[in-house]
């Protein structure tokens, strides 16, 4: 695999003398990423918890009103490469002060909404906004800290995810429920605008280091290694995706939990994400391939698991534990493998692809999830997570990483 032989993540070894490649760590910097991953994903899943609301307030139906967040994604995935594109001769920290002043202005017109077409403008401000930051993000890490400080700088910016999703639907919907829909999207633009001011001070100056065109783009997608990467993600994100937007339904009636036990069992499961993105970065330090392949791994099981024991209580509360934890592994592993480890030369390049990737697979896991459901009910989404996430898997342990990092 190309650059099997450099350092962790396959970063870009230091040199001194060049201001980008630090011998000190950038942790005010790395702080305010990890306030971005944040304030990005809370406003992405924003809509769920305070879908009947939006959908009534808006005289839409609640399908249509999460369709939004299909808008979303698939406006990022069109962000990613359009970005690196437009902005490649610009210091990359302001492209990063541009992207979160978008989602500043994302979450204002969603919280003045007053018609549908207006919030589904708002939706995809905010899809351009996660894809020109989700691209950059982590070739930044990689200039912010020492090669042998990137697993504990990675996992806290990933980590910025976890807590998004661990805090964002809970409060989303409880201060919906006081205050209005419209409210949470205003705190979240407040939460942004802090960031912003935290970026503008602690980001340092950051040069661009690699013209990424479409040539460029072009070049990254024929490496066998990135097409068998893409792949994977193609087939992780879209498995989680198309089952775990639905992991309510079904707890409400196979298990049969009322709303407080499953509302419990969700926030539990954030908080293993939250400790899946730490054991990702550990087991990043000592094999490409265990980090890559693990966490898809563990996913398979929890579906399955879900499918086979997903009556008994005790059982589903193990199952989507486990299934919180891997997944909030699978950032690490994956940007690990493909974006600093794989072409570490190109890696803006490699992060334009991986995040066009995920929000296809996003989208597709969506849509698809939704025909399954209104098909064959709730637990076929299941069925086809535990396939995907196994088939992932097993790419990987045949066709990925060759070494221990």
């Amino acid at each position: 695999m190309t650059g099997s032989t450099t350092g962790f993540m396959g970063a870009v070894p230091q040199d001194p003398e060049k201001p980008d490649q630090r011998s000190r760590p950038a942790w005010g910097a790395v702080i305010s990423l990890a306030l971005g991953t944040f304030g990005l994903v809370t406003a992405e899943f924003l809509p769920a918890s305070v879908l009947t609301r939006l959908a009534h307030d808006l005289g839409i139906t609640e399908g249509v009103a999460g369709q939004t967040m299909t808008a979303t994604a698939i406006a990022a995935a069109i962000s990613a490469p359009t970005m690196a594109i437009i902005t490649k001769r610009l210091d990359r920290r302001i492209v990063l002060w541009a992207m979160m002043l978008l989602q500043i202005l994302s979450n204002i017109l969603a919280e003045v909404a007053w018609s549908p077409t207006v919030f589904l403008a708002a939706r995809v401000v905010l899809g351009i906004a996660l894809g020109g930051f989700w691209s950059i993000s982590a070739s930044l890490a990689m200039r912010l800290v020492p090669n042998h400080l990137l697993p504990r700088a990675m996992s806290i910016i990933l980590g910025g995810v976890s807590v998004a999703l661990v805090c964002a639907p809970p409060i989303g919907a409880y201060l919906g429920h006081i205050w209005g829909w419209q409210a949470p999207f205003m705190i979240t633009a407040v939460v942004n605008a802090v960031t912003l001011l935290v970026q503008l001070v602690t980001m340092p100056t950051l040069p661009p280091v690699e013209m990424a065109g479409f040539r460029s783009l072009l070049d990254v997608a024929k490496n066998p290694t990135i097409k068998v990467a893409l792949l994977v993600v193609l087939l992780v994100a879209s498995g989680h995706f198309a089952s775990f937007t639905y992991i309510r339904a079904f707890l409400g009636t196979n298990p049969e939990l009322d709303i407080e036990e499953i509302s419990l069992l969700l926030l539990v499961s954030g908080i293993s994400g939250f400790f899946g993105s730490l054991a990702g970065a550990f087991l990043a330090k000592h094999s490409l391939k265990a980090v890559a392949a693990l966490p898809s791994l563990l996913m398979a099981i929890a579906a399955i698991s879900l499918l086979m024991l997903g009556a008994s209580t005790f059982a589903s509360a193990i199952a989507v534990s486990v299934w919180g934890f891997a997944f909030g592994a699978v950032p690490v592993g994956l940007q690990t493998w493909m974006v600093l480890r794989a072409v570490p030369e190109q890696a803006e390049s490699a992060g334009v692809l991986m995040t066009s990737a995920f929000q296809v697979a996003i989208a597709a896991g969506a849509i698809f999830g939704g025909l399954l459901v209104d098909a064959s009910g709730v637990t076929s989404v299941f069925a086809y997570t535990a396939i995907a996430t196994l088939l992932a898997a097993l790419t990987v342990f045949l066709f990925g990483p060759k070494r221990a990092t």
